[in-house]
């Protein structure tokens, strides 16, 4: 039951970060990832409330695995962010580069954390 609820998840996360990733990058006229970014930040801000919500009772270990394991593991994406800065660092964009790393793991660390203190602030 897990593995499907997991699919299932994945099955509407990942071209949710697809055309999330394209609607937001067409949007800038830069090579800075920023739809990568905010898919990111995103999966952090969803997955910080969910775990939160399943620490106090509120949420299932079914619906992590649906919505944590599943959604936001396939909306989030590691190996793109981490493929777009070495890209930048290739073009010679430096300090983007480094702008994007440091934004990626400030804003995801944060979200989360946010995430985490909204649920608790809803159900402790």
């Amino acid at each position: 039951m897990t593995l499907l609820l997991v699919i299932i998840g994945a099955a509407v996360g990942a071209p949710l970060r697809y055309v999330t990733d394209r609607t937001v990058q067409s949007r800038h006229d830069t090579e800075f990832p920023w739809g990568t970014l905010t898919v990111n930040v995103a999966a952090s801000l969803v997955l910080g409330m969910l775990t939160g919500a399943v620490v106090a009772g509120a949420a299932s270990h079914n619906l992590q695995a649906l919505l944590g394991t599943g959604l936001c593991g396939a909306l989030s994406t590691y190996s793109t962010f981490s493929y777009e800065s070495m890209r930048l660092v290739e073009r010679g964009l430096r300090r983007p580069a480094l702008a994007n790393v440091t934004a990626s793991v400030v804003a995801g660390v944060g979200a989360a954390f946010l995430g985490a203190a909204i649920a608790h602030g809803l159900w402790a």
